[in-house]
């Protein structure tokens, strides 16, 4: 659906030349929600500007679909363009409007007819949950609910690729999710390619398929969201997953209570089925060693379960070894924790 070929975008400035995105290849297919993650300054957003043309590649090449971006000009841009709607951090949306006179804006611009535009901006406010409030303003709504009328606004032309960039960092927790599974819901039912850029790893683990991680312009890690979280190789990669892993609160919890006088502490992972199989349960029975759980957390990907689960084991040496090796047998990876 989207390709992305050597491409390169370099800001000269007076002093330096800086490579915001720099030889990037990348693919994402049809119909999935592909999240691009990094910190600031590593190039996400400008990337994101990069797929519909707002910026243009210093080189390289942008296809969406069956048309090459970096080659249309004039009328033909500007049409490719519809196909692509974007929603942004501060929702974007004109103040003096309403709600529908806000979802009606890019239907205006396409000349649509006002049976029509009226119409297909009622579908959009059922769609995304703002039933009844068509003729609030934007100072009368919620975060949430603004981004619910930017949502609405970016599906107005029936796009194919819906770009979010840092769509819910302005938002709160509950706020987010419920945004997240709105986009879900969307693309569940109008089978929409999204692309989200975001700096928290929440967001990738809660709705994305697959994840790219952006550090200097560049790709470092991609892959399925699970299979990142499971076997994360660059250290920027294991930052992120550390943010929904290892919290630094539940780190420094979790190291107060090592003491090797009770038993060695250990580390826990479970991937896809094998989190929600009774494994410690069995470890108790059949290796005769006493588990005493410190902190665990079970994590959703769309792919499967993520968990991590920090136990004390507490046994002679013999029973420990076995016990490490029962659950290296039923594909638990173990890491005992040693005091920096």
């Amino acid at each position: 659906m989207i390709t992305m070929h050597q491409l390169s975008k370099i800001f000269r400035t007076p002093d330096q030349d800086i490579a915001a995105v720099d030889t990037l290849d990348l693919s994402i297919n049809e119909g999935e929600i592909f999240g691009i993650i990094g910190y600031s300054g590593a190039g996400k957003s400008t990337l994101v500007r990069l797929l519909n043309m707002l910026e243009q590649p210093t080189a390289g090449q942008v296809t969406v679909g069956d048309k090459n971006m970096s080659e249309l000009k004039g009328r033909e841009l500007r049409k490719a363009r519809q196909e692509i709607s974007m929603i942004f951090q501060h929702f974007n949306l004109l103040w003096s409007r309403t709600v529908k006179d806000n979802i009606a804006f890019p239907l205006e611009i396409a000349g649509m007819s006002k049976q029509e535009k009226d119409s297909r901006v009622n579908e959009l406010i059922d769609l995304v949950g703002l039933t009844g409030r068509g003729d609030a303003y934007p100072s009368q709504l919620s975060g949430g609910q603004k981004q619910r009328v930017g949502i609405a606004r970016a599906l107005a032309n029936n796009p194919k690729v819906l770009l979010c960039d840092e769509a819910t960092s302005a938002l709160d927790p509950k706020t987010t999710d419920a945004i997240l599974e709105l986009l879900t819901d969307i693309n569940k039912k109008l089978g929409l390619t999204i692309v989200l850029i975001t700096h928290e790893m929440h967001v990738i683990r809660k709705i994305c398929h697959r994840v790219a991680v952006m550090e200097e312009g560049r790709i470092v890690e991609q892959g399925n969201v699970l299979e990142v979280f499971r076997y994360p190789q660059e250290d920027m990669t294991k930052e992120f997953v550390k943010q929904i892993t290892e919290p630094e609160e539940t780190m420094d919890a979790v190291y107060e209570l090592i003491d090797d006088e009770n038993g060695p502490v250990v580390k826990l992972r479970f991937v896809g089925e094998d989190a929600e199989q009774p494994v410690m349960t069995e470890l108790v029975r059949h290796c005769g060693v006493g588990v005493n759980i410190l902190q665990g957390k079970l994590s959703k990907t769309q792919h499967g379960s993520y968990g991590t689960l920090f136990v004390q084991l507490q046994g002679d040496d013999e029973h420990l070894k076995e016990a490490l090796r029962f659950l290296e047998e039923h594909r638990v990876k173990a890491e005992v924790l040693q005091h920096d």
